[in-house]
């Protein structure tokens, strides 16, 4: 039955699109403003020269959760788009001539730990059978649960079985009880990145992620990642959303303690609800007067920021050999690089990074005989950012990837383009330009996050990357169903 409650929702990236379509199923009349022309926000999609470039996410994994999403509806992800599953799922580059192959099969997997540690084969099945229990635990307990507080989270499953969820020990001295290698060590460590957080901050429970892509394997979307937030999109579209573009809100009106309206450059929309779906920090500092503020700039001056990306996106007029669909660079001396994304911010001299080539599973995002490649370092966020430093910033980590591949780069290049802080900040309003808002340390995790709901605002609500469950696209779609439950049951 639809009600007569107009919600307006601030930001049509991944959370808002995907939020718009449950409360608008849930009866409420549901406008989406968004600053910029088009949707998808951080997961946007551009193309030049015939080359067509995902923005954002690159790695579809957890796929469950999506099907779980379009399930309410009576759907399912094919009837937007079709997932190929990647195989091999990733190559990790070492240095020149040293990578491994993670495929689909467990066994192949097994055999290339066990070649490089004796024991590592059996030694990675049982690291993936516990990874198993985490993931299916948190799934089911707590990942699409909401937090008030810190009691909310000590549920009976946490107080009998924390030990084996492995809470109180970090990620890296976890994995040293399974494998002396480091290189191994690093293949089981990588996805804290997608965290954003080094291993030694980040809770062993994340270890779960390993079953994520190792064992459940990583799938692309034909076309690009893009598909997502454009499935969300359609769907939002067929069930009455309207999508307001090119409208920057300036702030949210407050009347007797309660949002009754959201102001922008170009208008003032009335609303019953508020939900803001951009930037945490953003809409909590800039878009409310100071005295209806849930967090103070105390507060978030204490945060630990996750990374932001540097990417580059580079068109080549040629055909590389040597990289799959997803490649990783780990460095040895990883450390450092995570030395200076967190502890003294500075940009990295030999840092890891992340290769994307998508035209390796789908040629339509390159012209015949091309390549399209999608470079990203997570570098530290608030460092300076201008056109010298992208410069030769970039050009340093081409010319490593020129020596890592064995291949040249630089002479087929026909087309390329950097994207930083600045980017992030100007075009999203991002927390000092970062691109995933706050790593998943221990005290920022489940009840240690920012809350859905304001402190101080009864009909204000929050999703995106900074609440429960966190970072990454499966999470954004999760706190949107936290987030919609909550609006229904409060105000249904």
């Amino acid at each position: 039955m639809k009600s007569n409650k107009n919600i307006v929702i601030i930001g049509a990236g991944l959370s808002g699109l995907s939020v718009a379509p449950l409360l608008a199923k849930y009866g409420f009349n549901v406008s989406v403003l968004e600053k910029n022309g088009n949707f998808g926000g951080v997961a946007g999609r551009f193309s030049s020269l015939n080359f067509i470039f995902d923005t954002g996410p690159t790695w579809y994994l957890m796929p469950e959760v999506f099907e779980k999403y379009f399930a309410i509806f009576n759907k399912t992800s094919s009837d937007y788009y079709k997932l190929i599953g990647l195989d091999p799922s990733y190559r990790v580059f070492f240095k020149n001539n040293d990578y491994i192959d993670i495929r689909k099969d467990i066994n192949h997997n097994a055999d290339v730990f066990e070649k490089l540690e004796k024991g590592g084969g059996d030694k990675l099945k049982q690291y993936l059978e516990i990874a198993e229990y985490k993931y299916n635990t948190a799934c089911n307990e707590f990942l699409y649960k909401d937090y008030n507080s810190i009691f909310d989270f000590l549920n009976k499953k946490i107080l009998f079985e924390g030990l084996k969820l492995h809470l109180l020990s970090n990620l890296d001295s976890y994995a040293k009880r399974y494998f002396k290698i480091k290189k191994l060590r690093q293949i089981l460590e990588f996805n804290t990145v997608f965290l954003g957080c080094s291993p030694d901050k980040t809770p062993a429970l994340y270890s779960l992620m390993s079953h994520a892509d190792i064992k459940k394997g990583v799938a692309y979307p034909e076309g690009g990642i893009y598909k997502l937030p454009e499935a969300f999109f359609k769907l939002g579209k067929e069930l009455g959303v309207r999508y307001l573009f090119n409208n920057d809100v300036k702030k949210i009106n407050i009347k007797n303690n309660k949002a009754v309206s959201v102001q922008t450059d170009k208008d003032e929309y009335e609303a019953d609800l508020v939900l803001a779906a951009c930037d945490y920090h953003h809409a909590d500092s800039a878009l409310l007067e100071d005295k209806y503020r849930s967090y103070s700039d105390k507060y978030w001056d204490r945060r630990v920021l996750a990374p932001t990306a540097f990417i580059i996106f580079l068109g080549l007029k040629k055909k590389i050999k040597s990289l799959k669909h997803h490649n990783l660079f780990l460095t040895e001396n990883w450390e450092d690089h995570f030395y200076t994304i967190f502890n003294k911010p500075s940009w990295p001299d030999f840092p890891s990074y992340y290769v994307g080539c998508p035209s390796k599973t789908d040629p339509g995002t390159a012209p015949g005989n091309c390549e399209n490649l999608f470079i990203l370092v997570p570098v530290a966020p608030g460092l300076d950012d201008n056109e010298e430093i992208r410069d030769n910033f970039s050009n340093a980590i081409i010319s490593h990837l020129e020596e890592l591949i064995g291949e040249p780069v630089k002479n087929s290049i026909a087309f390329k383009k950097v994207t930083a802080h600045s980017d992030f900040k100007n075009s999203f309003n991002y927390f000092r330009g970062t691109s995933l808002g706050i790593a998943h340390t221990l005290f920022q995790t489940a009840a240690f996050r920012p809350s859905h709901k304001s402190k101080k605002i009864c009909n204000l609500y929050y999703t995106g990357n900074y609440t429960h469950p966190g970072i990454g696209m499966p999470m954004a779609v999760i706190s949107s169903q936290i987030v919609s439950e909550m609006i229904r049951e409060n105000h249904g």
